[in-house]
């Protein structure tokens, strides 16, 4: 039997991929990056493969690929150009279906099988309860020999804004606490605004792209030499949704208009709400600007000195993090979502609407506070993949175990002893498996229909085995 190497071997399974520009896109990337990034770990991501039908759903500026290489290429030359150092990661894909009505990518098949038994290491669940809803086959934990989830969404909070939310936020929370606790050892919440799950701890293992440091680093440069490093005021940026702070931002400016008098603020984002945004902020006697949605690294955005971020529906909000890495003041609520910023003296936290209007105003009268190498390096994705291996509680060397794995000879079922709570467990996961095996049932729940298996143009794109023939060949090994 071949023998493991004594390194340790991390798995990135995530939900989304690039150029989808959402947070379980971008994340995980740099995860990946920053973990291999010593040598001493093996890494592989391991992203969605969409056909082209659904490409065209979700990636914007009609970009389409039509292999999974040469989406690699797109990926990795993205990342490339937004870090000083060759990333050596590996990357994978699993066959995956766009849901329109939920508006998310959803795996097909069991996606375990992405990676080798003979390297299963360590499996890292980006958003695990999403990777997990209608998951049907290998039981995580027997595969790999630590699982870790990192939560990155508040979906009891989207869903309560549904026709019958309260309903639905019930039996998600249910579901999302069983699947957690079934195939994860342990699960990462990145701020308190998270669904509390079991085995979990709160900590924000999330950096920011090392661009917007530099930035910061040259306002600094700016500052010390006298010179002006902010000539703009105020700004937001965000999905034009009015469930990303805009109508808590609007309602804010509309009540305080004569104490806010003289007032510019832009507003930048695209979504569904805009033309809607962009009515209700022509209301206002202040001089509120609506722009279309663009990259928080461009350029145009170095010159504002304050960043406003009403928002609480985020977990952890990444543009505040990345106005804080600019060198910028920003203005937040009191909110789980943000307590990870409360340390740095740029962040000012408002507890009401008085306390928004006061700490506006003197924002924009005062130079924000120089970062000092310590504030800078724990908003880096150094730190934060530091922080990520502390709580996951992940020993740098693989077990004495794990390197002889493969000549283990496992002992007969009844010879085994189990403790009461593995048994409960083993059950759990066993109805899981049952239910999420049932097309009725997993319709009846959201799941996409015909996603047991792989399609024809899933396993060709893919260059898997055609459905039938895998299906043979699992009934084959099974009997």
């Amino acid at each position: 039997m071949p023998v493991m190497s004594s390194r340790r071997h991390f798995a990135i399974f995530t939900t989304a991929s690039l150029p989808w520009m959402t947070g379980t896109a971008i994340n995980p990337l740099f995860r990946a990056a920053y973990l291999a990034k010593d040598g001493d770990k093996d890494v592989t991501l391991v992203i969605p493969w969409l056909c082209v039908r659904d490409q065209e759903l979700v990636y914007p500026n009609k970009i389409v690929f039509d292999s999974p290489s040469e989406h690699e290429v797109y990926v990795r030359r993205w990342i490339e150009e937004r870090i000083e150092f060759r990333p050596s990661f590996s990357i994978k894909f699993y066959p995956a279906k766009f849901s329109k009505e939920m508006r998310s990518i959803l795996p097909v098949g069991d996606i375990t099988e992405c990676i080798p038994d003979e390297v299963a290491d360590i499996a890292v669940l980006e958003e695990p309860e999403h990777l997990n809803w209608y998951h049907h086959g290998r039981r995580w934990k027997k595969k790999f020999w630590r699982v870790i989830g990192i939560v990155h969404t508040n979906y009891l909070a989207y869903v309560r804004s549904e026709k019958n939310g309260q309903v639905i936020a019930c039996v998600l929370k249910y579901m999302n606490t069983w699947v957690t606790r079934i195939y994860c050892h342990k699960t990462i919440r990145l701020s308190g605004a998270t669904q509390d799950l079991p085995r979990s701890i709160v900590c924000n293992v999330h950096g920011v792209n090392p661009k917007f440091l530099e930035v910061g680093k040259q306002k600094l440069r700016q500052l010390q030499n006298g010179e002006k490093a902010f000539t703009k005021g105020a700004y937001y940026i965000g999905k034009m949704v009015w469930g990303k702070g805009y109508r808590e931002l609007l309602d804010l400016l509309s009540k305080y208009q004569s104490k806010l008098a003289g007032l510019e603020l832009d507003l930048y984002g695209s979504g569904e709400d805009s033309d809607e945004v962009h009515k209700s902020a022509q209301r206002l006697s202040l001089s509120v600007n609506v722009h279309p949605g663009r990259d928080h690294a461009d350029p145009l955005f170095h010159e504002y000195k304050v960043f406003i971020n009403p928002s609480t529906t985020d977990v952890v909000c990444t543009t505040s993090a990345e106005a804080l890495a600019m060198g910028k003041i920003v203005i937040c609520a009191n909110h789980p979502s943000n307590e990870f910023f409360k340390q740095f003296p740029n962040c000012r936290i408002y507890n009401n609407d008085e306390e928004f209007v006061q700490l506006t105003l003197s924002a924009l009268s005062e130079q924000p506070a120089p970062l000092t190498d310590v504030q800078r390096y724990e908003l880096s994705w150094e730190a934060a993949t530091e922080r990520f291996i502390e709580v996951a509680d992940i020993d740098p060397h693989a077990p004495e175990s794990k390197i002889h794995q493969t000549s283990r000879i496992p002992l007969p079922a009844f010879l085994r002893t189990r403790k009461v709570k593995q048994n409960l467990e083993d059950a759990s996961v066993y109805l899981h498996q049952a239910l999420s095996g049932l097309e009725v049932t997993r319709r009846a729940f959201g799941a996409v229909p015909k996603t047991l298996q792989p399609d024809e143009q899933l396993c060709k794109d893919l260059g898997l085995a055609p459905p039938v023939k895998r299906k043979k060949l699992k009934f084959k090994l099974m009997s």
